[in-house]
């Protein structure tokens, strides 16, 4: 009986030793992560600069130690990620995580964190929806945990010029290449995960020159990254091939592949349907009506800007002083 006390407690001290043992790789490989990340971070703030954006505050200005990741649930298997930066979308599933977007590299542990909350299962892929860093700055995080990364191809040229000051014939490193998409598309890619057809297309520019759309049929949710939001007017980045036309134009497209029951989740803002994507449609040519009466009459650009063209709508989304910019420049040379 003595005998087998001791094995008892000979197997019991194992035990104990083995699981303090796994606690403390846990806790290394979640330094480590937190280590690159850090790094990941401090490395690419040069790189985004590069890229014509008009984000503020700069990335080494934001605090994000106080920013919390909050999933939404949408159906069974899919959620979107709310943070700093624009709405995440995830399906999960026995195929993995399938992602849209990664926010900023500082979230990216809270991301992955959340996800894992969600599912056992790992990152697979990432689509970007377009370049700007509230959206691919998770990039290298995301590649280092093994998820291939997809995006159009105007995307991959525009963070790789971010890299190297716009000379695309100069090497990358290897971890700069682990940032960017490794599978890109001109027109569309279909992904059969999780139980739906996942149907990711372009649809030209718009918000820039390489916005992508994710179609997830079977559950009816578009992922619309920046051309649609809900928090203020169209934002045109004409330094990155964007038009105004362009968004016009995505939206007609938008209308036209979905119904009254679809869910269209925006880069920012909140979940919406096809009469909300109706009624900005609208919005926008009643806008560029007006902006092209003014033109007609001979208006410049600043009388243009002062003459109130958008007041009924103004205190719903914000300045459209920059909006007014890019439908007047692109109608005056009509």
């Amino acid at each position: 009986m003595e005998k087998l006390t001791d094995t008892m407690k000979a197997k019991t001290t194992i035990t104990t030793g083995f699981n303090k043992v796994m606690q403390l790789k846990s806790k290394t490989m979640q330094f480590k992560r937190r280590n690159n990340i850090f790094n990941v971070f401090f490395r690419t703030i040069s790189a985004l600069a590069f890229l014509s954006l008009t984000i503020e505050p700069t990335l080494a200005q934001q605090d994000f130690s106080q920013v919390e990741i909050i999933p939404h649930q949408l159906t069974d298997n899919i959620y979107y990620l709310e943070g700093q930066g624009g709405n995440i979308g995830v399906s999960i599933g026995e195929d993995g995580v399938f992602m849209i977007d990664d926010q900023f590299a500082p979230l990216s542990e809270k991301i992955l964190d959340t996800l894992e909350d969600l599912s056992d299962q790992p990152v697979r892929f990432v689509i970007n929806t377009h370049q700007h860093p509230d959206h691919i700055g998770g990039n290298q995080n995301m590649g280092r945990e093994g998820a291939v990364i997809v995006a159009h191809e105007n995307v991959r040229t525009a963070l790789a010029a971010g890299f190297t000051n716009g000379d695309l014939a100069q090497a990358l490193t290897a971890d700069q290449r682990i940032g960017l998409p490794i599978v890109t598309f001109t027109d569309s890619v279909d992904f059969h995960l999780n139980g739906d057809d996942i149907h990711v297309f372009y649809n030209g520019s718009g918000h820039t020159n390489g916005d992508s759309f994710v179609f997830f049929r079977q559950s009816n949710i578009i992922h619309t990254g920046d051309v649609f939001r809900t928090v203020a007017y169209p934002r045109v980045d004409v330094g990155a091939g964007g038009t105004f036309h362009g968004i016009v134009a995505s939206y007609e497209k938008l209308l036209e592949i979905s119904d009254a029951n679809t869910r269209f989740l925006p880069g920012h803002g909140v979940v919406s349907t096809q009469a909300d994507v109706l009624s900005q449609l609208q919005m926008f040519k009643t806008i560029a009506n007006r902006v092209q009466n003014a033109i007609d009459d001979g208006m410049s650009l600043e009388q243009v800007l002062a003459a109130g063209l958008t007041a009924e709508y103004d205190a719903r989304w914000g300045d459209p002083q920059g909006m007014l910019t890019a439908v007047f420049n692109e109608l005056i040379i009509r």
